[in-house]
């Protein structure tokens, strides 16, 4: 019996990502958002969570770089199977955790697994959309992660005051397979789907590569040679350390400069989360409405990363300032909004092959976790204790405009995929 085609295949596809993406921020910020009753409970510090932290970006930092060439080599289909499994077993072994070290070694196995959500998923895009929709898809599949930064505040809160904050380490894990099972169900690739349309296949593959060496993932040697990819990696550099800061320490910057409590916390973090929910869609929503005005896609791109790069400065240094509750979290908000609408992610699906874009994501993240590893064991911490959350505000509002320097000398026109010279 033949299927009928899936209309919008693509964008269920799409879907598929988002959801695997706020899975992942789900499992992530269950500690960000129990760490004011569990460092209570066991007499951590501020210094003793900024290093369980480190632990998993150590990990996560590695394993980026890894992640991106394993689903490069494996495919994207059987990478997700075994990412988030792996990472939703992680998360539910927080449970046994009773000391720094216990944390610190369940964090690091959390970050062994969870790149392969973000290399994974912009590969899957570069699969599965043309040119002139991939900021936009990314932008779904990313906004996840806010989705799953907004359903954890209440949702994590709610089961903690309910029933220990234990509990919440196992639901949220065993979600992740749940989601591998509808996984297994949905994806394959365009050329192979069954339940795609004709029409829809060809627009997809319309732009893509054909010939047998647009399968075999490009070596290292010949992505670093080209100036695209550091400007990629070192984008990523700039500005993931940015996304470490934001992720782990709001919920107990609202806790420390504004007195909120759990309840609190589970009341109203969720609103900067879900900011950056609209920022990941606005990425490249916006972009693609200027390419329908007929701006090409080079334009359209840096127009909108030049717009979040002014805003994110104002909001960066009128926040640490702020007395007013409310106001604060209006100011924090509009920083998720601009982080996530500059869409550091989708630079590689705009400059790349698909059969590199795993390789040189993965090589990014390896790097903006490593420096997110030296700010949160070494920097954030002490400063917070010192000083507080001011200086970290203040130093924060410089990083994307240099960010946004490289892309204009680095990387160069958006929308153009490479030809990559390989040894045959």
């Amino acid at each position: 019996m033949i299927k009928k085609p899936i209309p919008h295949l693509r964008w269920w596809i799409a879907g598929l990502l988002c959801l695997a993406s706020a899975l992942n921020y789900l499992d992530r910020q269950t500690l960000s958002v129990l760490i004011g009753t569990i460092k209570e409970e066991l007499n951590l510090t501020n210094a003793d969570y900024g290093k369980i932290n480190s632990w998993f970006l150590i990990s996560y930092a590695v394993m980026y770089a890894v992640s991106g060439r394993i689903i490069d080599v494996i495919g994207t289909r059987r990478g997700f199977v075994v990412f988030v499994c792996g990472w939703s077993l992680a998360n539910m072994l927080h449970v046994f955790a009773r000391t720094v070290g216990q944390f610190s070694g369940y964090r690091f196995l959390l970050g062994v697994f969870e790149p392969g959500s973000f290399t994974g998923g912009v590969r899957a895009v570069s699969e599965w959309f043309p040119m002139r929709d991939r900021a936009l898809a990314i932008g779904i599949f990313n906004a996840g992660t806010a989705v799953g930064s907004v359903a954890a505040a209440p949702i994590v809160g709610f089961m903690a005051l309910r029933w220990g904050w234990q509990s919440a380490f196992v639901v949220t894990g065993a979600l992740g397979f749940v989601w591998t099972a509808a996984w297994l169900l949905l994806f394959k690739l365009p050329k192979d789907h069954p339940r795609l349309g004709e029409e829809e296949r060809q627009l997809i593959l319309a732009d893509q590569r054909s010939d047998p060496a647009s399968e075999r993932a490009v070596p290292f040697s010949s992505l670093l040679k080209m100036r695209e990819t550091w400007g990629c990696v070192l984008v990523r550099g700039l500005t993931d350390p940015i996304s470490y800061f934001l992720l782990f320490w709001m919920p107990l910057y609202f806790q420390k400069n504004h007195g909120f409590d759990l309840k609190q916390i589970a009341m109203f973090v969720w609103i900067p989360y879900a900011m950056a929910a609209v920022g990941n869609i606005c990425s490249g929503a916006v972009p693609r409405w200027f390419v329908s005005r007929g701006w090409d896609l080079n334009r359209s791109r840096k127009a909108m990363m030049m717009a979040m790069t002014c805003l994110w400065v104002l909001f960066c240094v009128g926040a640490p300032f702020i007395r007013h509750a409310a106001v604060a979290l209006v100011l924090v908000a509009g920083m998720w909004f601009c982080h996530a609408g500059w869409a550091n992610i989708t630079l590689p699906a705009e400059v790349f092959p698909k059969n590199a874009v795993g390789t040189v994501t993965g090589l990014g993240g390896f790097v903006g976790s490593a420096m997110g590893v030296i700010s949160q064991r070494f920097i954030i911490g002490d400063v917070v204790d010192r000083y507080g959350f001011a200086p970290l505000f203040v130093a924060s509002a410089a990083l994307y405009p240099l960010a946004m320097l490289l892309v204009y000398v680095m990387i160069g026109k958006l929308g153009v995929t490479r030809v990559i010279e390989q040894k045959s």
